[in-house]
């Protein structure tokens, strides 16, 4: 499969891509891949640096012609959300990625396939090898750890680049340009508590919530798809209220931008009424598959018998817990009212997981207004601050706040208005780029965000079109050769 993917148009760009799907790069593990492209910079002649954090920036001279263009930055990042379908054997720390052409679209098989934001940092790739492609002085700077906090761009000092414009290669729509972005912020919940006893004629039964699309939490929170942790609990306040459920063990969700695709839980019931809870979980799997009919097309909700765990929930943890997952907000919290169709402020409650001392869940906030991530954020600390658990957030990044009246975005809108005959959107998104974060390490950057089209980043699903990655690379060709002049 490898083999078809390569041959794909354009090659140089395709190739890198490939080969960046070979080398494992999830969040956290920078080094295989930091390597890679150190030397990949280095075997091309070209000056190649590395930060204490671990970024890598790469230089190539104006081509002849080009020396009186403004330097320009192409971004991306190197690593790449692990996520994976529970029936799948996969170590993101050791295996590549198994991508191949589906149709007009390159996926992999039952993991994310690394196209955010492999496809950006291939493209800046090709680029630094390309020997006949006008272009203005280039710096490739490829961040690590983005996904899990932006740790790379919080980390980079002020002297490091020199460019004037930074392009950054990680939007996902095709004929869309990005001068905006919402800020984030993690909360962080913890209820402690010692386990109680079993009663006496308890059974254990665990609850597996499976077969939601997920995806990220920023760009696809507007589709309102179901979120596993959100689903499950309020299947566990019916069965506590109506079948004396107790809560031993729960677990959902494992990427703080990722909307929950999963989700399990061990509880005991009263062993005289398990045919009944049975009937009763099929009635919930049922009403879930009927609310969210166009929105997942594989929900499913099962329970089975378990040994007996070592013990549960204290009551009113329990329902404390229940009662506050039930009632905490998630998804899209507000619109931009004079943007239509963007969201301005949302959250995802990503991961619930106990481990019979403590149960934690953590969230991420986002807004493109600072006020509004911080209502949000009050109100979530209120919440369960009254259930009685400590609440804590950290690894707040600012939002990019947009220039209209931007060079580069000007030049860019008439690139493309020249070359494809229509005029791209000029767009806000509703997920985190680095250009937010990026702009208080560089004030004066002139700064904008562009990509093909990408579908279900940070799922199993996720895919690219292979069509407008072309259109896509044309594109930064014909940007690239009408360079502002300095």
């Amino acid at each position: 499969m490898g083999s078809d993917i390569r041959q794909l148009e354009p090659k140089a760009l395709w190739n890198n891509f490939y080969d960046l799907t070979q080398i494992p790069r999830p969040s956290g593990k920078k080094e295989q891949i930091g390597d890679f492209l150190v030397n990949f910079g280095k075997s091309l002649g070209l000056e190649t640096l590395r930060d204490e954090i671990g970024n890598v920036l790469v230089r190539k001279p104006a081509t002849p012609g080009m020396e009186n263009r403004k330097a320009i930055i192409l971004q991306a990042h190197m690593d790449i959300v692990p996520q994976k379908n529970s029936h799948v054997t996969h170590n993101f720390e050791t295996d590549p990625i198994d991508a191949y052409i589906d149709g007009e679209w390159v996926t992999a098989r039952d993991t994310t396939l690394g196209a955010d934001n492999g496809i950006g940092a291939a493209a800046a790739m090709a680029v630094l090898q390309s020997k006949d492609i006008p272009h203005p002085a280039i710096e490739m700077f490829i961040t690590v750890d983005e996904e899990t906090g932006m740790y790379g761009a919080f980390g980079l000092q002020p002297d490091f680049l020199k460019g004037n414009i930074l392009i950054n290669l990680d939007s996902e729509d095709e004929g869309e340009l990005y001068v905006g972005c919402a800020g984030g912020l993690d909360a962080n919940i913890q209820f402690l508590y010692s386990e109680d006893e079993i009663p006496a004629g308890d059974v254990a039964l665990k609850v597996s919530l499976k077969g939601l699309k997920g995806g990220h939490s920023g760009i696809d929170i507007i589709l309102q798809r179901a979120n596993a942790n959100k689903l499950l609990f309020r299947f566990l306040k019916e069965a506590v209220i109506e079948y004396e459920a107790r809560l031993a063990q729960v677990e959902g969700g494992n990427l703080r931008n990722a909307i929950p695709r999963e989700a399990f839980a061990i509880i005991t019931i009263p062993n005289e009424i398990v045919d009944e809870f049975i009937e009763f979980t099929a009635e919930m799997e049922e009403l879930f598959i009927e609310e969210y009919k166009h929105l997942e097309d594989g929900i499913s909700l099962t329970v089975e018998p378990v040994g007996l765990p070592g013990g549960l929930f204290p009551e009113e943890i329990q329902d404390d817990l229940i009662n506050a997952v039930v009632a905490c907000p998630d998804g899209v919290y507000r619109m931009i009212s004079d943007v239509p169709g963007v969201v301005e402020t949302s959250s995802n409650l990503a991961i619930v997981k106990s481990d019979g001392k403590s149960v934690v869940l953590r969230l991420l906030l986002r807004s493109s207004a600072e006020s509004r991530k911080e209502e949000l954020a009050s109100a979530i600390e209120s919440l369960f601050s009254l259930a009685g658990a400590k609440v804590e957030f950290t690894g707040g990044y600012p939002g990019w706040e947009p220039n209209m009246e931007s060079p580069i975005l000007k030049t860019m809108k008439k690139v493309y208005e020249d070359k494809f005959g229509k005029t791209p959107k000029v767009m806000i998104i509703h997920a985190g780029l680095e250009c937010g974060i990026l702009g208080t390490h560089y004030p004066d950057m002139d700064m904008i965000s562009f990509g093909p089209t990408i579908r279900h980043p940070h799922s199993p699903d996720e895919k690219v079109n292979i069509p407008t990655v072309a259109k896509f690379w044309d594109y930064l060709l014909a940007v690239l050769a009408n360079a502002p002049v300095k």
